[in-house]
């Protein structure tokens, strides 16, 4: 892992995927974009006047104790001397394209992850015969004169490879040799495993298992018992074992979310209280990818497990469940009747295109998405994925039993 070691002394064998990832993008975007802002702190977000929440903070930022998904307001008493520039998705879509284009001359193999990273399949022998590591400091130099600055982690495997791409950050470069895996992995706290969660962790934690190398000892019942039924899975990878393949040309075709009911619904206020949750766990992720589509499709399963699907197209796509949420409640409209029983509901998105309008459903003409609304909803966004999806809900996204009378 040293990367000092020469390429001669380090044949590589076996699969090598890369994980690269983007420094504090949006931060660094803008930074790019404002040179006089290069070694300050920067942070885009809402408002810090307001209740907005911050997306990205520059690592000079993060230097005070800023982090995403933190209030404007407190970063803004932690660091009042921070620059403070609005989200422009545009301009950062448009840098990711350039970076993935370098991806691209790479590898054919290229799995985009978000607007900020991706895996890349850069196997000696299987595209090109170039060590790994000399492709992998290649696309950190191409990267960079761009602008911006990109984390990179080599390993035989997605698991470790984006492990290693968070351990030397920022603009850092970390190889784990074939062989190596369980060793590099063996001291790391078990939250660095992708899918171990804030809960998850703090259940292990409570039981004794704090770090990977522990998480990979477990036997299969423990693991079951812990983790459920993807204990094994995480057992394996904690070892450093992952053969899921780096997948191109994997467009993704649609975003859905499904919740089957414990017990069948019937009412109205139920219906609409699981859309409004299921729409806002779509939008996020459509906004997580940079996609918005243009298709709405509502999933029914009713009591005698028959199932119907209906869907409608708008005229111009959307990434925004305030948007989509109310074309998905006519679907069901359409398709259900109060007290006939629902075991299971979907909501889907599909369709998609390069950018995101918003339709203004009183008038029927296509809007651009005011920026205080963006602003919110990436701010939502934020607290969603720092603190877990039921840490923000609004009103209507709860149980008829939980709501409140105003």
């Amino acid at each position: 892992m040293n990367r000092d070691e020469t390429l001669e002394q380090k044949p590589w064998v076996g699969p090598a995927v890369l994980h690269v990832d983007l420094d504090a993008f949006f931060a660094a975007v803008e930074q790019l974009d404002h040179p006089d802002w290069r070694g300050l702190p920067v942070i885009v977000g809402g408002d810090p006047q307001g209740r907005g929440v911050v997306s990205t903070a520059s690592y000079e930022a993060r230097r005070f104790g800023i982090h995403s998904a933190m209030s404007s307001a407190r970063a803004a008493q932690l660091c009042p001397q921070a620059v403070w520039a609005p989200s422009r998705f545009e301009r950062y879509h448009e840098l990711s394209r350039m970076v993935m284009d370098i991806f691209r001359d790479e590898s054919p193999l290229v799995q985009p992850v978000s607007v900020d990273e991706a895996f890349l399949d850069v196997t000696p022998g299987q595209h090109q015969a170039e060590h790994p590591v000399r492709i992998a400091q290649r696309i950190r130099r191409r990267v960079a004169e761009i602008g911006l600055t990109a984390s990179v982690g080599i390993a035989g495997s997605k698991t470790v490879a984006k492990i290693a791409s968070d351990h030397d950050k920022p603009d850092g470069l970390t190889i784990v040799w074939p062989g190596t895996e369980a060793a590099f992995l063996a001291p790391l706290p078990v939250r660095a495993l992708s899918g171990v969660g804030p809960r998850t962790a703090a259940a292990l934690v409570a039981l004794g298992v704090t770090t990977l190398g522990e998480l990979a000892a477990l036997d299969e019942v423990t693991a079951r018992a812990l983790l459920g039924v993807h204990g094994e899975e995480m057992v394996r990878r904690a070892n450093g074992v992952d053969e899921r393949p780096v997948r191109a040309g994997d467009a993704v075709k649609s975003v859905s979310n499904e919740r089957t009911f414990a017990v069948d619904v019937r009412m109205p206020g139920e219906i609409d209280g699981a859309l409004s949750t299921l729409s806002a766990k779509v939008g996020q992720r459509l906004r997580r990818k940079g996609l918005a589509g243009r298709t709405v499709t509502v999933k029914l399963r009713f009591s005698d497990f028959s199932t119907r699907t209906v869907r409608r197209t708008l005229s111009c796509s959307t990434d925004d469940e305030s948007v989509f949420a109310p074309i998905a409640r006519e679907l069901v409209r359409e398709a259900w009747s109060p007290g006939v029983g629902l075991r299971l509901l979907g909501v889907g998105i599909s369709g998609f295109e390069a950018s995101s309008e918003q339709l203004d459903l009183l008038s029927g003409e296509e809007v651009a998405p005011s920026a205080p609304h963006r602003d919110l909803v990436r701010s939502i966004d934020a607290v969603r994925e720092r603190f877990g999806a039921d840490a923000l809900r609004f009103g209507n996204q709860l149980p008829p039993t939980e709501r409140t009378e105003g």
